[in-house]
């Protein structure tokens, strides 16, 4: 039998017979490796254990701490859902099952609704079928063949997957009674799943379509060890805690109107106290960087949109085309044909650039109803959007200033770990891209240079660019250790060509700027709600809508009271005055619900010294002060905006 060689991580390489398993070359290496393997990456391509090596290639297998370890995992225990509801509900008809970024999910069809008592019945009848440790068997079958089968089994909606995605021979997945039509891989069998959990029931929709057969979704996770399974469900509670759809409700900050439709944000006072603050520093930040603010409609002629490539690469995001007098207008979903009209509205020169236009500016997204959340997915929102025209040999230095810019919004708003990413195109995908590959070339190197000379550390990611550029996203980290994807900087070379900008260089000669598109926020709605939840509602004082509760101990008080929320207010902090004739601790709990920063509270000792008895939201009592001293106080911490006080 011919030999091929197996080149090994560490560059050593051994010879093996030619169809050798994953798992017996696991096995001539040790025992141990073939315990803790799950699967193997033979030439860069992941495969069963079971599957045979049929050419030279380097291999490596990935274990519980490979980086791949726990998606290949989760979606085994995907597979382990399902056989779970097979076998207890055989009514059910299995759709999709694949691993998410925090553990899995499956969707079925089922006339009767699945109920949260039948969670804990399934996750039984899960452990039983771990303890069983049924192997995970690839099988293989004839694209017609297959199909028949599927067909007397009943199950449509994988005949249908069949039909759209099958290859003439395709792959699937046997697990106990469970047969699904599968590309892989998986672990080699059910009693390697240690830690898991199932968590909910929602509705879906088949392939994601509201007009297509109702589903029904149930989600879990998976962890190699019940200490990390443990320690996500703590997360998971904390998060719940921190929903900032119920702190919204509670401290009435905003709102979702049905009669108004969904996915469109409601601010209340409070919230719109809270987003001007917010804005107040943004506009300071771009006068003091260079920035100049613009405006631009929220509808403009659709043509603009097919120039702009977007009616072509993003239309499924797209509201529908509103005609007006024989011509057809567009609910802007991105705010840079605004801006870029403006560049053209006259003749540039080099000596203009670079040009660095501002706007808060409220775009509207067609979002599909099923994947509308509260402010962090809607379908009107206000970006903090900016559009830097400049020269090419501008551009590192603008970019590392976006990136500088966005450094100082986690810094002033608290938020004190974060991620980066760049993100580049497909190269298998290319005809999904504007621009040709010398150009995508030279626009990623750039963006990496400016990230390496800035020595921050980032993750290359092939396939997530926009459509007209690669760009770096900054993500994020609350305080439960949660990223958040909000900043971007992104780097065009496309439109700038399609709408012939133009400056004049200093050769005299016409030349087409480079664009970098950038917000730091990403939405005001998106950024407010993880605001929210990463100060679970109790925001610094500068951002606090209410900063200083003023609770007179009773009606002779009332009248100190009022002199100092007086006093308070006309030092620009916000106050209330509650006056109302109940208990003072009620009144104070009420404020301590509210996450009111400061209660003040004022009695005869208060008033014959002109002085209030402090109390913290978050420290309790803090003793007597000169009402001076304290509003001198709260003032530095509003003027500094600090984070933390």
């Amino acid at each position: 039998m011919e030999n091929i060689q197996i080149t090994f991580p560490d560059g050593s390489t051994r010879e093996f017979p030619r169809g050798t398993t994953a798992l017996e070359v696991a096995t001539s290496i040790g025992l141990r490796l073939a315990a803790e393997a799950l699967v193997a990456k033979v030439d860069g391509r992941l495969m069963d254990l079971s599957g045979s090596v049929e050419e030279s290639a380097p291999i490596q297998f990935i274990t519980p701490t490979s980086p791949e370890a726990l998606e290949v995992y989760r979606h085994s225990s995907a597979h382990l859902l399902a056989a779970a509801v097979l076998d207890l509900f055989p009514d059910a008809h299995p759709g999709i099952g694949p691993p998410t970024e925090t553990g899995f999910f499956y969707d079925f069809y089922r006339e009767t609704p699945f109920t949260e008592d039948d969670l804990a019945k399934l996750e039984a009848k899960m452990a039983e079928l771990v303890k069983a440790d049924l192997p995970y068997e690839r099988v293989y079958f004839p694209k017609e063949e297959g199909l028949k089968l599927f067909e007397e089994m009943g199950e449509f909606l994988k005949c249908e997957l069949i039909e759209e995605k099958a290859e003439p021979v395709f792959s699937a997945y046997r697990t106990g009674k469970f047969l699904d039509f599968c590309r892989g891989p998986h672990i080699p069998s059910t009693g390697r799943i240690k830690a898991f959990k199932l968590l909910s029931v929602a509705g879906a929709y088949w392939k994601g379509d509201e007009h297509s057969r109702p589903m029904q979704r149930i989600y879990g996770t998976a962890f190699f060890t019940a200490q990390d399974l443990k320690r996500f469900l703590d997360q998971l509670e904390e998060a719940k805690k921190r929903d900032h759809r119920r702190i919204g409700r509670d401290l009435d900050l905003f709102s979702i109107q049905e009669d108004a439709g969904a996915g469109l944000i409601f601010w209340h006072p409070k919230g719109g106290v809270i987003r001007k603050e917010i804005e107040d520093w943004m506009r300071e930040e771009l006068a003091a960087r260079g920035y100049e603010l613009v405006f631009t409609p929220h509808i403009m002629r659709r043509h603009l949109w097919e120039t702009s490539g977007h009616t072509g690469f993003y239309r499924e995001n797209m509201f529908g085309a509103i005609e007006v007098e024989n011509d057809e207008y567009q609910l802007k979903p991105m705010n840079c044909p605004g801006h870029i009209l403006i560049y053209k509205s006259r003749s540039r020169s080099y000596r203009d650039l670079p040009l660095r236009y501002a706007e808060l500016g409220t775009v509207y997204r067609y979002e599909r109803s099923g994947v509308m959340h509260g402010l962090l997915r809607v379908r009107g929102f206000t970006q903090d959007d900016a559009h830097i025209f400049c020269r090419p040999e501008q551009l590192e230095t603008e970019v590392q200033a976006c990136i500088e810019f966005a450094l100082a919004v986690l810094k002033i708003f608290g938020f004190e770990r974060y991620q980066v990413e760049l993100s580049a195109r497909d190269p298998e995908q290319t005809d999904q891209y504007a621009g040709s590959t010398e150009e995508w070339e030279r626009a990623e190197g750039a963006l990496m240079n400016t990230l390496r000379r800035m020595n921050i550390p980032f993750e290359y990611i092939p396939g997530e660019a926009v459509f007209y550029g690669p760009k770096i996203d900054v993500k994020l980290v609350d305080a439960i250790g949660r990223p958040w994807q909000l900043t971007t900087v992104q780097f065009d070379f496309n439109l700038p060509r399609r709408f012939g900008l133009e400056y004049t260089g200093d050769d005299g000669q016409k030349h087409t700027p480079v664009m970098v598109h950038r917000a730091l926020f990403g939405s005001m709605e998106r950024f407010f709600g993880v605001l929210i939840e990463h100060y679970a509602g109790a925001f610094p004082v500068w951002l606090a809508p209410v900063q200083a509760a003023v609770l007179p101990v009773s009606e002779r008080h009332e009248a100190y009271g009022r002199n100092v929320a007086d006093a308070l207010r006309a030092a620009r902090i916000r106050t209330q005055l509650d006056d109302r004739n109940e208990k003072l601790n009620a009144r104070i709990r009420d404020a301590q619900l509210q996450k009111v920063p400061f209660m003040l509270v004022v009695g005869d000792r208060e008033a014959e010294s002109g002085a209030v008895a402090v109390r913290r939201r978050d420290s309790g009592d803090t003793g007597s002060q000169p009402l001076g001293e304290f509003i001198r106080l709260t003032r530095q911490l509003i003027d500094t905006r600090a984070a933390k006080w």
